[in-house]
C-alpha cells in the first residue's frame, strides 16, 4: 500500500499504463490470431488481415508495448506464413 503522495500518483499511473498495455496487446493477439487463420484457410482477405496485423504490431512498438525484436519475430513470421507450402 502507498503511504505517500507520490507514491499513491505512482501505483494510479502504473494502473492506467498495464491496463492500456494489456489493451494493446489483447488486440494485437486477436490481429494476428485472425491473419493467421486467415492464411491457413487462403482467405481471400488473408493479405488486407496480414497487413492490419502488421501494423498493430508496429504501433505496438512505437508505443512500448512490445519489444522490438519480439515485433520483428512476429512479422517474420507472419510474412513467411503465407509463402510456406
Amino acid at each position: 500500500m502507498a503511504n505517500n503522495p507520490s507514491a499513491e500518483k505512482a501505483n494510479r499511473q502504473s494502473i492506467k499504463r498495464r491496463t492500456r498495455n494489456r489493451a494493446a496487446m489483447s488486440a494485437l493477439r486477436t490481429a494476428v490470431k485472425k491473419a493467421r487463420t486467415a492464411i491457413d484457410g487462403k482467405a481471400a482477405e488473408a493479405a488486407d488481415l496480414r497487413k492490419t496485423a502488421i501494423s498493430i504490431i508496429d504501433k505496438a512498438v512505437s508505443r512500448g508495448v512490445l519489444k522490438r525484436n519480439t515485433a520483428s519475430r512476429y512479422v517474420s513470421r507472419l510474412a513467411g506464413r503465407g509463402t510456406a507450402s
